[in-house]
């Protein structure tokens, strides 16, 4: 990139113009003259937007998450100290640490039971006070791998219900505001962005997953507590609990939707989640809540497929579309187009119209 106007790049400017005009009558040299500076000549004068590039992660899932947390004792704090830079230990004592920092981070956990599991592992009272917390906390200590295994699974199992096994919403506060009390502690503005947020996760296979995201810190965070499917298993109902946060409260918060390669054609549909015919306040509430979203995951790609763009040599990128999430139904190719993110944007384009 030229930062100075270099002299010998003025002669030679100088020079072609001379020459130019050596050829021409004066009409013409005047004309050419009243030309000058009423052109933009340069395609990027004028243009004002961001030119920085910012890397972090917004789905991240720690020992907090009833899942992880069957699995992993990475907490929490150890995950913003790694995405700052900091060296931790893993779940199997290895060292660990990032070539580089990340400049931001969203430590998601999922909503359900929120911080169930370092709670129960840690022999908290609130937990080993229900019944399943007692049963659950006795055979995780017994030090048998297939027994331990079997209840992490019993645990992850739990999900599934309609209501929360463990039903203490004492415990989900306070965890949910130890966590957001840490987010402010490592957050440093200009430097490192630790964001509050969690996951709603849909019970079912078709995996109409959301990461949240809060703008503000943990005084604006704390007017709530995470929306779980316990709340409600329809999207829409997330995206309402949202809006009402935010005319309350007067934060900013949004929903990043993922692995819509996934949900069987039911992510980007154009219809209500009863089956109802789309109405236009849903649909603006939910570009509203839902600005962005994550396209590419280890779960596979859900930006663009190759039977949507078969000109894309690139739209195979990563394709996962034998099923949905748990495999209870196979997919068709009717359902791709509601999907995909660049379909989305299509389909957007029409409804617009």
């Amino acid at each position: 990139m030229i930062k100075q106007f270099s002299p010998l790049l003025a002669a030679l400017s100088l020079g072609l113009s001379v020459g130019a005009f050596g050829s021409e009558s004066m009409q013409d040299k005047g004309a050419i003259q009243a030309g000058i500076g009423q052109t933009h000549f340069s395609p990027y004068a004028g243009r004002n937007y961001p030119t920085r590039v910012f890397w972090g992660d917004t789905h991240l899932h720690t020992a907090t998450s009833v899942d992880a947390g069957t699995m992993n004792r990475v907490g929490q704090e150890d995950a913003f100290r790694f995405a700052r830079g900091e060296e931790i230990t893993t779940t199997h004592g290895l060292r660990a640490r990032l070539s580089r920092p990340l400049d931001f981070i969203v430590v998601s956990d999922h909503a359900e039971m929120y911080g169930l599991m370092p709670q129960l592992l840690s022999g908290d009272p609130t937990i080993l006070a229900t019944e399943k917390g007692r049963r659950w906390y006795d055979e995780l200590m017994q030090g048998d791998p297939e027994k331990t295994f079997a209840t992490a699974m019993e645990i992850v199992a739990s999900l599934q219900q309609k209501t929360p096994p463990i039903d203490n919403p004492d415990a989900t506060r306070k965890a949910w505001h130890n966590y957001a009390d840490l987010a402010d502690e490592y957050n440093d503005p200009g430097q490192f962005s630790a964001i509050i947020g969690y996951e709603w996760t849909a019970i079912g296979g078709f995996n109409l997953h959301r990461n949240v995201l809060f703008r503000g810190d943990s005084s604006e965070a704390k007017k709530t507590l995470p929306f779980s499917q316990f709340d409600s298993q329809n999207p829409e109902d997330l995206w309402r609990a949202l809006q009402e946060f935010s005319d309350r409260t007067g934060a900013q918060v949004l929903a990043i939707p993922h692995n819509g390669n996934l949900s069987n054609g039911r992510m980007f549909n154009v219809e209500n989640f009863d089956g109802s015919r789309l109405n236009k306040d849903l649909a603006r509430l939910r570009a509203k809540m839902e600005p962005i979203m994550e396209v590419t995951q280890i779960k596979g790609d859900g930006e663009a497929h190759p039977f949507l763009s078969p000109d894309d040599e690139f739209a195979d990128y990563e394709t996962w579309d034998v099923a949905n999430l748990d495999g209870t139904e196979l997919k068709e190719q009717s359902m791709l187009q509601f999907e995909n993110a660049r379909e989305a944007l299509k389909t957007g384009l029409k409804l617009d119209r």
